[in-house]
């Protein structure tokens, strides 16, 4: 039931991420940078990279921690810890996406809840946390989701036991 509520809820973001057009606040027209600026943090300094899921109906209390050669730890509530090694696929396409985030940028505020059910997926790498819904943190979207839902899920298909 958890997994069903994080997908629905984790497509839905897919879904709104992808709605609306490439204006700023103010009506200018914006566009994400293809490549890291250069003041963010270069592969090596990204890792380790942290992504929790807290909160929600469900009572979330995730967290997995990557390091830089694939190797997760995966601690969830009521759930002994798992340590498993993900797919060389996955594990290159969240790389490429943390490359894209200007990391200084993002900040370290720690997220907060917004309303009693409050889902938070937050991702800390390179010296900044931030909500996945954070714009600055677009490109991670799609592999977080993916690691949360078929990588995780206690080890799932694309992370295997270490």
């Amino acid at each position: 039931m958890r997994t069903l509520q994080f997908v629905v809820l984790a497509a839905a973001g897919l879904v709104l991420a992808g709605c609306g057009d490439d204006t700023g606040a103010g009506g200018t027209p914006t566009s994400a940078p293809t490549r890291a600026p250069s003041s963010a943090a270069p592969t090596g300094e990204v890792f380790p990279v942290t992504v929790t899921r807290t909160g929600g109906f469900a009572g979330f209390d995730d967290r997995v921690v990557i390091g830089k050669d694939g190797v997760a730890s995966v601690s969830q509530r009521a759930k002994d810890p798992v340590r498993c090694k993900l797919d060389p696929s996955l594990l290159t396409t969240l790389t490429t996406a943390l490359e894209q985030v200007d990391w200084a940028a993002v900040g370290s505020t720690k997220p907060t809840f917004r309303h009693p059910d409050d889902l938070i997926v937050a991702v800390s790498a390179g010296g900044g946390t931030a909500r996945i819904e954070e714009p600055k943190l677009k490109p991670l979207m799609a592999p977080v989701s993916k690691l949360l839902t078929e990588a995780t899920v206690p080890p799932g298909k694309l992370c295997k036991p270490v």
